[in-house]
Protein backbone atom coordinates (compact mmCIF):
# COMPACT_ATOMS: atom_id res chain seq x y z
CA UNK A 1 0.00 0.00 0.00
CA UNK A 2 1.39 3.40 -1.02
CA UNK A 3 2.14 5.97 1.68
CA UNK A 4 -0.59 8.26 0.32
CA UNK A 5 -3.15 5.45 0.63
CA UNK A 6 -1.98 4.70 4.17
CA UNK A 7 -2.33 8.36 5.17
CA UNK A 8 -5.77 8.49 3.60
CA UNK A 9 -6.89 5.38 5.46
CA UNK A 10 -5.61 6.77 8.75
CA UNK A 11 -7.55 10.01 8.21
CA UNK A 12 -10.71 8.04 7.41
CA UNK A 13 -10.31 5.96 10.58
CA UNK A 14 -9.72 9.04 12.72
CA UNK A 15 -12.80 10.72 11.28
CA UNK A 16 -15.14 7.80 11.99
CA UNK A 17 -17.19 9.10 14.87
CA UNK A 18 -20.77 9.11 16.05
CA UNK A 19 -22.50 10.26 19.19
CA UNK A 20 -24.59 7.86 21.26
CA UNK A 21 -28.05 9.24 21.95
CA UNK A 22 -30.48 6.33 22.08
CA UNK A 23 -30.75 5.82 25.82
CA UNK A 24 -29.42 6.03 29.36
CA UNK A 25 -28.85 3.58 32.20
CA UNK A 26 -28.40 4.28 35.89
CA UNK A 27 -28.57 2.66 39.30
CA UNK A 28 -32.22 3.55 39.78
CA UNK A 29 -33.35 1.34 36.90
CA UNK A 30 -30.63 -1.33 37.04
CA UNK A 31 -32.03 -4.55 38.49
CA UNK A 32 -30.44 -5.86 41.68
CA UNK A 33 -29.82 -9.22 39.98
CA UNK A 34 -27.44 -9.01 37.00
CA UNK A 35 -28.91 -12.15 35.42
CA UNK A 36 -32.31 -10.50 35.41
CA UNK A 37 -30.83 -7.28 34.01
CA UNK A 38 -29.25 -9.29 31.20
CA UNK A 39 -32.57 -10.97 30.49
CA UNK A 40 -34.32 -7.60 30.24
CA UNK A 41 -31.75 -6.23 27.81
CA UNK A 42 -31.69 -9.44 25.78
CA UNK A 43 -35.46 -9.31 25.30
CA UNK A 44 -34.96 -5.90 23.72
CA UNK A 45 -32.23 -7.32 21.51
CA UNK A 46 -34.57 -10.07 20.27
CA UNK A 47 -37.09 -7.45 19.15
CA UNK A 48 -34.49 -5.23 17.44
CA UNK A 49 -33.88 -7.26 14.25
CA UNK A 50 -30.24 -8.25 14.80
CA UNK A 51 -28.84 -10.81 12.35
CA UNK A 52 -27.19 -12.80 15.17
CA UNK A 53 -28.73 -11.53 18.41
CA UNK A 54 -26.96 -14.21 20.48
CA UNK A 55 -23.48 -13.62 19.03
CA UNK A 56 -20.84 -12.96 21.67
CA UNK A 57 -17.07 -12.60 21.75
CA UNK A 58 -15.46 -15.30 23.88
CA UNK A 59 -11.96 -14.44 25.12
CA UNK A 60 -9.75 -17.14 26.58
CA UNK A 61 -6.09 -17.29 27.57
CA UNK A 62 -3.51 -20.05 27.55
CA UNK A 63 -1.62 -21.09 30.67
CA UNK A 64 1.03 -18.55 29.60
CA UNK A 65 -1.54 -15.76 29.51
CA UNK A 66 -1.66 -15.41 25.71
CA UNK A 67 -5.21 -14.27 24.85
CA UNK A 68 -7.46 -15.39 22.01
CA UNK A 69 -10.89 -14.07 21.03
CA UNK A 70 -13.57 -15.33 18.67
CA UNK A 71 -17.30 -14.99 18.11
CA UNK A 72 -19.46 -17.85 19.38
CA UNK A 73 -23.21 -18.20 19.89
CA UNK A 74 -24.93 -18.13 23.25
CA UNK A 75 -27.26 -21.12 23.46
CA UNK A 76 -28.57 -20.94 27.02
CA UNK A 77 -28.48 -18.63 30.00
CA UNK A 78 -29.99 -18.73 33.47
CA UNK A 79 -28.87 -18.07 37.04
CA UNK A 80 -26.32 -20.88 36.65
CA UNK A 81 -24.45 -19.11 33.85
CA UNK A 82 -24.03 -18.71 30.10
CA UNK A 83 -23.65 -21.80 27.88
CA UNK A 84 -22.10 -22.32 24.45
CA UNK A 85 -21.05 -25.43 22.53
CA UNK A 86 -17.90 -26.33 20.64
CA UNK A 87 -15.21 -28.90 19.90
CA UNK A 88 -13.30 -29.61 23.11
CA UNK A 89 -10.11 -30.10 21.07
CA UNK A 90 -10.31 -26.63 19.49
CA UNK A 91 -8.06 -23.73 20.44
CA UNK A 92 -10.67 -22.41 22.87
CA UNK A 93 -11.06 -25.88 24.36
CA UNK A 94 -7.31 -26.24 24.89
CA UNK A 95 -7.15 -22.77 26.46
CA UNK A 96 -9.98 -23.58 28.85
CA UNK A 97 -8.35 -26.87 29.83
CA UNK A 98 -5.21 -24.92 30.82
CA UNK A 99 -6.92 -21.83 32.23
CA UNK A 100 -10.63 -22.22 33.06
CA UNK A 101 -11.39 -18.49 33.20
CA UNK A 102 -12.85 -16.48 30.35
CA UNK A 103 -14.68 -13.34 29.34
CA UNK A 104 -17.81 -12.80 27.25
CA UNK A 105 -18.63 -9.61 25.35
CA UNK A 106 -21.98 -8.78 23.79
CA UNK A 107 -22.10 -5.70 21.55
CA UNK A 108 -25.48 -4.51 20.25
CA UNK A 109 -24.77 -1.46 18.11
CA UNK A 110 -28.39 -0.67 17.25
CA UNK A 111 -29.12 -0.22 20.95
CA UNK A 112 -25.71 1.38 21.68
CA UNK A 113 -25.10 -1.20 24.38
CA UNK A 114 -22.55 -3.76 25.40
CA UNK A 115 -22.28 -6.28 28.23
CA UNK A 116 -19.07 -7.77 29.59
CA UNK A 117 -19.16 -10.91 31.72
CA UNK A 118 -16.16 -12.57 33.41
CA UNK A 119 -16.02 -15.85 35.25
CA UNK A 120 -14.97 -19.45 35.64
CA UNK A 121 -15.83 -21.95 32.92
CA UNK A 122 -16.80 -25.58 33.31
CA UNK A 123 -18.13 -28.24 30.95
CA UNK A 124 -21.85 -28.89 30.83
CA UNK A 125 -23.06 -32.40 31.62
CA UNK A 126 -23.12 -35.09 28.95
CA UNK A 127 -26.92 -35.08 29.12
CA UNK A 128 -27.13 -31.33 28.54
CA UNK A 129 -24.64 -31.47 25.66
CA UNK A 130 -26.47 -34.39 24.07
CA UNK A 131 -29.84 -32.66 24.37
CA UNK A 132 -28.54 -29.60 22.55
CA UNK A 133 -26.64 -31.68 19.96
CA UNK A 134 -29.82 -33.55 19.02
CA UNK A 135 -31.59 -30.23 18.42
CA UNK A 136 -29.08 -29.22 15.71
CA UNK A 137 -29.78 -29.76 12.01
CA UNK A 138 -28.53 -33.06 10.59
CA UNK A 139 -25.64 -31.58 8.59
CA UNK A 140 -24.51 -29.48 11.56
CA UNK A 141 -24.24 -32.70 13.58
CA UNK A 142 -22.27 -34.31 10.76
CA UNK A 143 -20.06 -31.21 10.60
CA UNK A 144 -19.22 -31.53 14.29
CA UNK A 145 -17.78 -34.99 13.58
CA UNK A 146 -16.01 -33.92 10.37
CA UNK A 147 -14.21 -30.85 11.70
CA UNK A 148 -10.90 -31.21 13.53
CA UNK A 149 -11.48 -27.66 14.68
CA UNK A 150 -8.46 -25.31 14.70
CA UNK A 151 -6.19 -27.96 13.08
CA UNK A 152 -4.54 -27.34 9.67
CA UNK A 153 -6.73 -28.39 6.70
CA UNK A 154 -5.12 -29.34 3.39
CA UNK A 155 -8.12 -28.35 1.25
CA UNK A 156 -11.87 -27.91 1.42
CA UNK A 157 -12.18 -31.09 -0.65
CA UNK A 158 -10.63 -33.02 2.26
CA UNK A 159 -13.32 -31.68 4.59
CA UNK A 160 -16.20 -32.34 2.19
CA UNK A 161 -14.96 -35.89 1.54
CA UNK A 162 -15.06 -36.52 5.28
CA UNK A 163 -18.59 -35.11 5.41
CA UNK A 164 -19.65 -37.48 2.63
CA UNK A 165 -18.17 -40.49 4.42
CA UNK A 166 -19.89 -39.54 7.65
CA UNK A 167 -23.28 -39.17 5.99
CA UNK A 168 -22.93 -42.78 4.84
CA UNK A 169 -21.85 -43.89 8.30
CA UNK A 170 -24.65 -41.99 10.05
CA UNK A 171 -27.52 -41.75 7.54
CA UNK A 172 -30.16 -41.00 10.17
CA UNK A 173 -28.99 -40.89 13.78
CA UNK A 174 -25.82 -38.91 14.51
CA UNK A 175 -24.45 -39.56 18.00
CA UNK A 176 -22.78 -36.90 20.13
CA UNK A 177 -19.03 -36.93 19.44
CA UNK A 178 -16.92 -37.64 22.53
CA UNK A 179 -14.83 -34.55 21.76
CA UNK A 180 -17.76 -32.13 21.43
CA UNK A 181 -20.05 -30.50 23.96
CA UNK A 182 -20.92 -27.49 26.05
CA UNK A 183 -19.21 -25.06 28.35
CA UNK A 184 -20.88 -22.84 30.93
CA UNK A 185 -19.35 -19.57 32.11
CA UNK A 186 -20.26 -18.96 35.76
CA UNK A 187 -20.02 -15.20 36.28
CA UNK A 188 -18.33 -13.30 39.07
CA UNK A 189 -18.48 -9.95 37.25
CA UNK A 190 -20.93 -8.16 34.94
CA UNK A 191 -20.66 -4.77 33.32
CA UNK A 192 -23.60 -3.15 31.50
CA UNK A 193 -22.58 -0.30 29.19
CA UNK A 194 -24.96 2.21 27.63
CA UNK A 195 -23.54 4.69 25.13
CA UNK A 196 -24.15 8.35 25.98
CA UNK A 197 -23.37 11.69 24.27
CA UNK A 198 -19.83 13.08 24.35
CA UNK A 199 -18.45 9.66 25.34
CA UNK A 200 -19.82 10.14 28.89
CA UNK A 201 -21.19 6.62 28.88
CA UNK A 202 -23.17 4.87 31.61
CA UNK A 203 -21.37 1.85 33.07
CA UNK A 204 -22.93 -0.22 35.84
CA UNK A 205 -20.89 -3.11 37.24
CA UNK A 206 -21.99 -6.06 39.38
CA UNK A 207 -19.28 -7.73 41.47
CA UNK A 208 -19.90 -11.04 43.23
CA UNK A 209 -19.13 -10.82 46.95
CA UNK A 210 -17.80 -13.61 49.22
CA UNK A 211 -21.27 -14.03 50.73
CA UNK A 212 -22.74 -14.78 47.28
CA UNK A 213 -24.48 -11.42 46.93
CA UNK A 214 -23.90 -8.95 44.10
CA UNK A 215 -22.50 -5.47 44.71
CA UNK A 216 -23.76 -2.94 42.15
CA UNK A 217 -21.70 0.16 41.40
CA UNK A 218 -21.25 2.84 38.74
CA UNK A 219 -17.93 3.09 36.91
CA UNK A 220 -16.32 6.06 35.25
CA UNK A 221 -16.89 5.98 31.45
Amino acid sequence: MAEQEKDSLIKILQSLRRDYISGKFDESVAHENPFEQFRLWFLEVLSSDFVEPNAMVLSTASKDGIPSSRVVLLKKFDDKGFAFYTNYQSKKGKDLAENPYASLLFYWDKLERQVRINGRVEKTSFEESEEYFKSRPYLSRIGAWASKQSSPLRSRFTLMREVALLTMKYPVDVPLPPFWGGYRLIPDFFEFWQGRPSRLHDRIAYILQPDGKWKKQRLYP
